[in-house]
């Protein structure tokens, strides 16, 4: 058992400064697998090692893709590892031989976590979600779903469900997305209404897009240059500009 703290430093480090050293790095895989069990943070900065296991030294992991789809919960777009996180998950869901409800089943999770996502978040999950799109086109029933749900009260996906397979995350549609579409941000706006066309074949780049930060978006929106506007300007006379208006007779905006 080790402190919280030392967990989250030993798994920072784990897969860059420690496992390449290890004669036999396959010694990990009960630490890495007790981590990756324990939720929250520390599950996320497991998943870095645990790639390089599964990647590199054959770990098969039975329940790999149902903790993974567990570990989408509203933080998971506010943590300081979020870009760590879809970097990963990225490289999980690119293998064109996962079943079709899996993908789906994250694409849901991800479009209804995506509600409550700030701007910054949205701008790279988007992107995300349309990549898989392109990876699984079986998906894209989610998007082209004429008789779909209009709402979560009729939306045949069950969120609380814990396997992706019981889910039925294929039965439903990307009403969530629909919602992006009149978003107060026009960057997100722009970018969910993509899904109202044909995607390209090549898949975006959402690599510059993981560390975004608000800070960045509102510098960007402070660098735009406005466009003059011409505008007439009449003075008011009364707080509503009517003349013999009874606020106007009482107040005054001089």
């Amino acid at each position: 058992q080790l402190p919280t703290g030392l967990y989250k430093k030993v798994l920072v480090i784990l897969h860059d400064s420690i496992l390449p050293y290890m004669n036999e790095p396959t010694l990990m895989i009960d630490f890495l697998t007790a981590a990756y069990g324990i939720g929250g943070a520390i599950s996320l900065l497991a998943l870095n090692g645990l790639f390089i296991l599964i990647h590199q030294h054959n770990l098969e992991y039975p329940d790999f893709y149902k903790k993974l789809y567990s570990l989408l919960d509203p933080s998971i777009y506010h943590v300081k590892y979020r870009a760590r996180f879809f970097h990963l998950a990225d490289l999980f869901l690119s293998s064109s031989h996962l079943p079709a409800y899996l993908v789906a089943a994250f694409i849901k999770r991800l479009s209804r976590l995506a509600l409550t996502a700030p701007p910054e978040a949205l701008l790279m999950v988007v992107p995300f979600i349309c990549n898989l799109f392109r990876r699984h086109p079986a998906c894209k029933v989610l998007v082209h779903r004429p008789n779909g749900p209009e709402d979560m009260s009729e939306d045949p996906y069950i969120m609380e469900e814990e396997s992706p397979s019981e889910s039925r995350a294929l039965e439903s549609s990307l009403w969530e997305i629909r919602c992006l579409q009149n978003h107060y941000h026009p960057d997100v706006a722009k970018a969910a209404a993509v899904l109202n066309q044909s995607l390209s074949e090549i898949e975006d780049d959402i690599s510059g897009l993981l560390e975004l930060s608000a800070y960045e978006l509102f510098d960007k929106e402070v660098k735009k240059k406005a466009a003059d506007v011409p505008l007439e300007f009449e003075q008011i006379r009364g707080l509503f500009g009517k003349k013999n208006d009874i606020f106007a007779e009482h107040f005054s905006l001089d």
